[in-house]
């Protein structure tokens, strides 16, 4: 029948013991333990006593384990090892580092580049929130931030500045066909239009009144629609880039035009720096900043 662990002997009997029955003389014991041999002979009296049966032999010069000593010995020994295994597994964790990005960019630009960044460090583990919402950096304990922002900015917080907010007009090849690209704007208008929630299509026209078309909460959303065919997407250049290089999308108008706001990465300014957060700060300018 399993012993209660209210009746479990005291944790320093049992280290004491394990030392000393492994070095077998209480002054190697203490020296280990960093306190008195007396303190060493206390602590196994105390475990004799809980037991009910003798663990040493007291001899001349030293101790000796006896049977029953022996074969606890043996079990105490491995209880200490899994222990050890298990405070070693627990601090070689990986380090996480949360990061918030929008949809987006957790798309088009974080979720292809992860293999990169884990080949860069190795010993990160990076916790992606996807949110258009903006996180709160204490009480969603998010490390480093990417966000469509603009100056000025708070004294609490350290910015960098990855890429501007060039919008570009973008379809399917598909979709255009024979067509010469750049279209004019009047070609333009007889495509569908794919609307987000940014909706900078009335910008691009120079227009107030509403577009027709489909109209979807997220970008990525709206440039997928694209892809497939069925319009034309306003987009950030820095996310459609790698489909416009693969031939996946075409830009269709020659200009690009730029809005209010740019994408920054930000993290709250901290008294001590974490080794791993600046290692992904660092990694993300290295390979976002345009």
């Amino acid at each position: 029948m399993p012993v209660s662990r209210r009746s479990l002997p005291p944790l320093n009997a049992l280290r004491a013991f394990e030392v000393a029955g492994r070095r077998l003389n209480f002054r190697a014991a203490s020296e280990e333990l960093g306190v008195t041999q007396g303190a060493v002979a206390q602590q196994v009296r105390l475990l004799e006593d809980h037991v009910g049966t003798a663990l040493f032999q007291r001899l001349p010069r030293g101790v000796a384990l006896t049977p029953q000593g022996a074969a606890y010995l043996a079990h105490v020994t491995r209880a200490f090892d899994t222990l050890g295994d298990a405070t070693t597994q627990l601090l070689a964790r990986p380090d996480a580092v949360t990061i918030s990005v929008t949809p987006t960019f957790a798309t088009k630009l974080l979720i292809p580049q992860l293999p990169a960044l884990n080949s860069a460090l190795p010993g990160v583990e990076l916790r992606t929130i996807a949110t258009e919402t903006v996180s709160d950096f204490d009480r969603d304990q998010v490390d480093i931030a990417v966000r469509l922002i603009r100056p000025p900015f708070p004294g609490s917080v350290e910015t960098h500045l990855l890429f501007r907010q060039e919008l570009v007009a973008v379809a399917s090849p598909h979709l255009i066909g024979q067509t010469v690209l750049p279209l004019s704007t009047e070609q333009l208008r007889d495509l569908p239009l794919l609307h987000d929630a940014h909706d900078h299509w009335p910008k691009f026209f120079g227009t107030t009144g509403k577009l027709p078309g489909a109209v979807f909460n997220q970008t990525t959303h709206a440039l997928d629609a694209a892809m497939a065919g069925q319009g034309v997407a306003l987009a950030c250049r820095a996310f459609v880039q790698a489909d416009l290089d693969a031939g996946r999308l075409v830009q269709v108008c020659s200009a690009g035009f730029e809005t209010r706001g740019d994408y920054y990465l930000v993290r709250k300014r901290a008294t001590s720096s974490r080794r791993t957060v600046d290692a992904v700060w660092d990694w993300c300018i290295a390979n976002w900043s345009c």
